[in-house]
C-alpha cells in the first residue's frame, strides 16, 4: 500500500501544485473527495497563486489542520486558538527543517537580481527533469507529509 507521503509526491509529479499534493493526500481521512480537495487547495500553490509568499506545502498542511481542529462556530475562541496553535506549530517545524516558510526564499528568488516581473508571471512552468532538478519542491512535499504524520496526525500513523 502506498504511503500518504508517496501519494503526495505522486500528485505533485502528476502536475498538481504543492498545496494540492499535500492536502489531497490526506483529505479523504476527513470524508472529502479528491476533486473537492484539489479545488480547495488550487489557489495556494507556488506561494499563493504563484506570488511566492507562504509555501504551498505549508498551506496544504494548514488546510489539513483546519479539517483536524478548525472551529465551526464564530464564538468558539478556544477552538480558534487550538487551530492557530496547531498552524503555528506546523510552521515552526517546517522552519526548523528549511529555515523559512516563504516560497521565494525556499526557491532562492529573494535575491536582488530577481525582478518584480518574475513574480507577475502566473503561467506554471512545464514539469521537466530540469524543473525538478532546480527546485526543492518534491523534498518539501515529502517533508510536509512527514511533519503532518509526526505531529497532528501521529495517532493515525503509528502502529
Amino acid at each position: 500500500m502506498k504511503s500518504r507521503k508517496d501519494k503526495a509526491v505522486e500528485l505533485f509529479k502528476e502536475g498538481f501544485n504543492c498545496s494540492q499534493a499535500v492536502f489531497a493526500a490526506y483529505s479523504d481521512l476527513y470524508g472529502m473527495d479528491k476533486e473537492t480537495a484539489l479545488k480547495i487547495a488550487s489557489s495556494f500553490g507556488a506561494g499563493m497563486g504563484r506570488m511566492r509568499e507562504v509555501c504551498g506545502t505549508c498551506s496544504g498542511m494548514f488546510l489539513v489542520a483546519g479539517l483536524e481542529s478548525g472551529a465551526t462556530e464564530g464564538k468558539d475562541t478556544a477552538g480558534k486558538k487550538q487551530n492557530y496553535d496547531m498552524v503555528q506549530m506546523l510552521a515552526e517545524e517546517f522552519r526548523k527543517r528549511n529555515g523559512t516558510i516563504i516560497c521565494r526564499e525556499l526557491l532562492g528568488l529573494d535575491q536582488p537580481q530577481v525582478t518584480a516581473a518574475e513574480f507577475k508571471d502566473t503561467a506554471p512552468q512545464e514539469r521537466t527533469a530540469q524543473y525538478y532538478e532546480k527546485r526543492p519542491c518534491v523534498k518539501l512535499v515529502e517533508e510536509a507529509a512527514q511533519i503532518l504524520e509526526s505531529t497532528i496526525l501521529k495517532e493515525r500513523f503509528t502502529d
